[in-house]
């Protein structure tokens, strides 16, 4: 098993990574501290991974709590749906919370464990790559509204996070696709050699080896621990984290979520973040081209809709989280393993990028 810890103090807790993790018998004993532990799953992963989670609780009572699959269902009405199945079960403050499935599951789970009874004890069992490697780690927790993703939340660790990498081998292989986006994310903000390393796997990780894929959420998951440890409320070096994230939001509220995969929009807005910093002399055409192909390698889209121009762009990208005092930021690579948020970004430019 590969053990990493995320150094927060007194918050710190563990990501360990293994293939089969999930049928160790008792592995979440020592994790839940009080007699109950609340699974919330849903519908599509339940029947597959939830009857080994019960398993991995040895002798805790465990009651289930599923919901729908999709982005759509990340949304106040389900946080609702599980607060009220919380109270009919007279959960406790030492009631355990679960997190069994993707990045929907896992937001929404602890959000609803930040809130409820004012902070409840949960893990994270991530089941999608994009889960794995990114919302997993970190502890930010929310649910989308109409006019914005992710803008009702709250920052809240895991005891937590246990990653079986065996639950990749049945996972949708778009959903595969969409998690390898915010892998190579890593490669360019942070590590250089990580995206090199990307570029020499493509055939290995598409072909689910299983050292590829370890090695390479272990990465991940290092860089993430390592960024949260040094500013885990996103207050000035995790905002990197979000390179891709402005535009891609903005398509996924634009066009409905769950339309566009997270990782596809994040995937088009990386590109859109790099011609934006070759507008401003930072990346050259050859750096852009790599960051193109890598994407393109795992069938990744490479652009934005072709029915959004800058007119609809706009109106959710002022909604962005990075905005400061009225003033749009955007996280772009000044070279490939290396980014910054700056406000340099022109609203011609923009233009010049997204089209009028």
């Amino acid at each position: 098993m590969s053990t990493l810890t995320v150094d927060l103090n007194e918050r710190s807790y563990p990501i360990e990574i293994k293939a089969g993790l999930l049928t160790q018998a008792g592995f979440f004993m020592p994790y839940i501290k009080g007699p109950m532990a609340v699974i919330v799953t849903n519908e599509t992963v339940a029947p597959l991974y939830l009857n080994d989670v019960i398993a991995a609780c040895g002798n805790k009572q465990v009651e289930t709590i599923i919901i729908p699959d999709g982005e759509q269902y990340k949304s106040l009405a389900q946080y609702e749906r599980i607060m009220t199945r919380l109270l009919e079960l007279n959960a406790a403050r030492d009631t355990t919370l679960i997190a069994l499935g993707g990045g929907v599951v896992g937001d929404l789970c602890g959000f609803v464990a930040s809130t409820y009874q004012r902070g409840v004890p949960f893990i994270q069992v991530p089941t999608t790559l994009l889960s794995q490697v990114d919302s997993s780690v970190g502890g930010k927790t929310a649910v989308n509204h109409p006019l914005g993703k992710n803008m009702i939340g709250a920052f809240y660790q895991p005891v937590l996070v246990a990653i079986d990498v065996n639950t990749l081998q049945s996972l949708p292989s778009r959903e595969f696709a969409a998690g390898m986006a915010e892998v190579i994310k890593y490669g360019i903000i942070y590590d250089a050699d990580f995206f090199s390393h990307l570029e020499q796997t493509v055939s290995a990780l598409q072909a689910l080896d299983e050292k590829a894929l370890i090695d390479v959420i272990y990465r991940c998951c290092a860089i993430k621990a390592e960024v949260v440890a040094q500013d885990e409320r996103e207050g000035g070096l995790r905002a990197i984290l979000n390179l891709g994230h402005t535009f891609g939001h903005a398509i996924e509220a634009e066009q409905g979520y769950g339309n566009w995969l997270h990782g596809e929009a994040v995937a088009a807005g990386m590109v859109m973040a790099c011609q934006a910093a070759e507008k401003l002399d930072w990346l050259n055409t050859a750096q852009t081209a790599r960051v193109k192909q890598l994407i393109s390698a795992f069938s990744l889209p490479v652009n934005g809709p072709d029915s959004m121009t800058i007119d609809a762009y706009l109106p959710h990208m002022r909604r962005d989280k990075k905005v400061e005092a009225g003033q749009l930021r955007f996280v772009i690579p000044t070279t490939i393993g290396k980014a910054v948020v700056t406000q340099q970004v022109t609203e011609q430019m923009l233009t010049d990028i997204l089209g009028r």
